[in-house]
């Protein structure tokens, strides 16, 4: 393969991740920009049963761990960290479009949530999912887009060792 012609294979590949990636992250900016600014603060507004809007702010990381450090910088170079080693991961192997899927979906919500707190200094969560006696953390399109990125990695995984499992049969 020449030079020229692996350029256009790395562009063809990069070009679908990056659009991806852009237009997450741009969803999960406008709805945070829309809950900060029509939600207020700590409100309950059901939306159907089980399923609510309800803006708060993490200081932390998940589950607001880490909420008492007194620098985010920390928080954001971890973000960073996790964007690049994702970038790396999404590299290698080609031909693994679940995957590629999955870190794409990674980045895009750690990117999301570094937005956050570079513009709020923290990370504006809005989605709560409860019953009358129990409720989950309260989260955002950023980190459903990381969930939803490390199940499509284990699914692309399981996947391979179905295909190494049949063709050794």
């Amino acid at each position: 393969m020449t030079e020229t012609s692996q350029g256009r294979a790395t562009m063809g590949r990069i070009f679908p991740m990056v659009t991806l990636v852009a237009g997450a992250v741009a969803l999960d900016q406008v709805i945070k920009w829309l809950v900060e600014t029509r939600l207020t603060y700590h409100e309950f507004v059901p939306v159907m049963p089980m399923l609510a809007l309800y803006r708060t702010w993490n200081e932390g990381i998940a589950f607001s761990l880490l909420r008492e450090m007194p620098d985010t910088w920390l928080l954001a170079l971890t973000a960073l960290v996790i964007v690049f080693v994702a970038y790396l991961w999404w590299r290698n192997p080609p031909g693994r479009g679940i995957a590629h899927v999955g870190y794409a979906l990674i980045i895009s919500g750690a990117l999301g949530n570094l937005i956050d707190r570079a513009v709020y200094g923290h990370v504006v969560d809005y989605i709560l999912f409860h019953t009358e006696t129990w409720s989950f953390a309260v989260f955002n399109l950023a980190d459903s887009f990381i969930s939803v990125g490390a199940a499509l990695i284990v699914l692309d995984e399981l996947v391979v060792v179905m295909r190494h499992r049949k063709s050794r049969q």
